[in-house]
């Protein structure tokens, strides 16, 4: 199978389950012949968060590769934003069936976040407040948006970020798969470029340690990604570990020489900023 990225990854994943819960009900793996990468967050408060968790990214990460697997022996271009749509909406429906079947899993649920780097660019799938943040020269930039309360009461203007981060209802999430109804999957697609630096994480970080810690312990850490990703766990739990927290890094070490691929994907829509272990091939 063609590799479908244009860069050599070196990448890590740590997850922990924090200082106060004895169970950790995020879910993390990894693609990385694929460039594929998923987070998962059981929803706490909920029945079976784990196993909504682990089903998501287990059955994400073999149906996303079974698609592009086909993809390649037929003629029709790969559409990365459609597949991912399909795939969550899809997932959002065995989760919720599962519920259905079984008291025992009755309102589990799941954040997700998913990276996949397909030729030079970045596609991200996300509901909840799960996030993807790319390190790029220095800058630490947030390429998703929680799907949360919170959120869209800031956005509203009606609190400010310190007031959103006190609000009991802080950790209310407006999406996820198996919530109950529809999910509707925000998908996006970014530039990149040799150097860039991808950070997954669940909100057991973000709820911990803030996004210019969190630039910090990068810059301080890389080329070395293992190292990264234990820090800032580390950096959650030494600040408190309220909840468990979960890190993919995922670093743009190189390009790779390209190699025939008889699979074509297609043209992603113009991005607003341009409207506005190792693995190597």
């Amino acid at each position: 199978m063609a590799t479908p990225t244009n860069f050599t990854l070196d990448y890590a994943l740590a997850s922990h389950p924090g200082q106060l819960r004895p169970l950790n009900e995020d879910a993390i793996g990894a693609r990385p012949d694929l460039g594929l990468f998923v987070l998962c967050d059981g929803l706490g408060g909920y029945n079976a968060g784990e196993i909504a968790a682990t089903m998501a990214v287990s059955s994400l990460l073999s149906t996303l590769a079974d698609d592009y697997r086909q993809a390649q022996s037929g003629e029709a271009p790969f559409d990365p934003r459609k597949v991912l749509a399909e795939r969550m909406i899809e997932m959002n429906g065995v989760i919720a069936r599962a519920a259905a079947d079984s008291a025992a899993f009755e309102g589990m649920a799941t954040t997700i976040v998913i990276a996949w780097v397909l030729g030079d660019r970045l596609w991200v799938a996300h509901a909840g407040d799960s996030r993807l943040y790319r390190f790029r020269a220095g800058v630490l930039e947030a390429l998703t948006r929680d799907h949360s309360f919170s959120q869209e009461l800031l956005d509203a203007g009606m609190v400010t970020e310190e007031e959103a981060r006190l609000l009991p209802s802080k950790n209310l999430v407006t999406r996820a798969l198996g919530a109950g109804g529809d999910v509707e999957p925000e998908v996006n697609d970014y530039p990149l470029r040799v150097g860039d630096v991808l950070m997954l994480c669940s909100d057991g970080l973000t709820e911990m340690v803030d996004d210019v810690q969190i630039a910090g312990a990068i810059f301080a850490s890389v080329p070395d990604v293992q190292r990264a990703a234990q820090r800032l766990v580390d950096m959650a739990n030494a600040a408190g570990g309220r909840d468990n927290v979960s890190v993919i890094v995922v670093r743009l070490a190189g390009r790779r020489g390209l190699e025939p691929r008889r699979m074509s994907v297609a043209e992603p829509r113009p991005s607003v900023e341009e409207t506005a272990g190792s693995l190597s091939g």
